[in-house]
């Protein structure tokens, strides 16, 4: 396991050809979002997210979420209502994740659907830009609290990530909120940290 430093735009572009190689592989990296530390792997590559649900010890039936950097990322992935795009526009960057169709089946969420967020976390921004969308499943035991602190999320889980990129101690708070748009109407899975009215 390496950890490295990731608290300004040179750590971007120090670390960015490493967590390449590795989520390319079917790696996975413990990275900082605005709130905790999460797991980040290719939502494309089975090996990492297999990965991922393993350190996790996480039920295989719970489809992975995944960040983008951008509009143009989400849109690769999934289908965006044009009767969300206002709303959506207005809350991202932030914590909150949306359950959309997918365009067509990705290994972190084989059953149709994706749960998606541009994050408000200026340098995980940058690296999604540069390396692509990564799963963003809190670093930590399935069930057990998520860390504010990279040693600690990395030490949490059953067994060793490939790389820890280490933000200090992040701001913790409430979870993103989590709401399904696939239905007739939005349907709000988890409260967190923003509203949906």
């Amino acid at each position: 396991m390496r950890v490295e430093p990731f608290l300004d735009g040179d750590d971007v572009r120090r670390v960015t050809p490493r967590v390449r190689r590795v989520v390319g592989r079917g790696g996975v990296v413990v990275i900082p979002t605005e709130t905790f530390y999460g797991l980040g792997a290719c939502p494309r590559v089975s090996g990492g997210v297999d990965r991922v649900f393993g350190l996790k010890a996480r039920p295989r039936g719970m489809p992975l979420p995944v960040l983008c950097a951008d509009w143009a990322q989400v849109e690769s992935l999934v289908e965006v209502p044009p009767a969300y795009r206002v709303r959506l526009s207005r809350s991202w960057p932030g914590p909150l994740t949306v359950v959309l169709p997918l365009l067509e089946p990705v290994a972190a969420a084989p059953g149709g659907t994706l749960a998606v967020r541009i994050p408000g976390h200026d340098l995980l921004r940058s690296l999604l830009y540069l390396v692509g969308p990564l799963t963003g499943t809190s670093a930590n035991r399935h069930g057990a609290a998520p860390s504010t602190e990279a040693p600690t999320a990395a030490g949490s889980l059953e067994g060793e990530p490939d790389v820890v990129l280490d933000s200090g101690t992040l701001p913790g708070g409430l979870p993103s909120t989590l709401v399904d748009l696939t239905g007739p109407e939005p349907r709000v899975l988890r409260t967190g940290s923003v509203s949906w009215t």
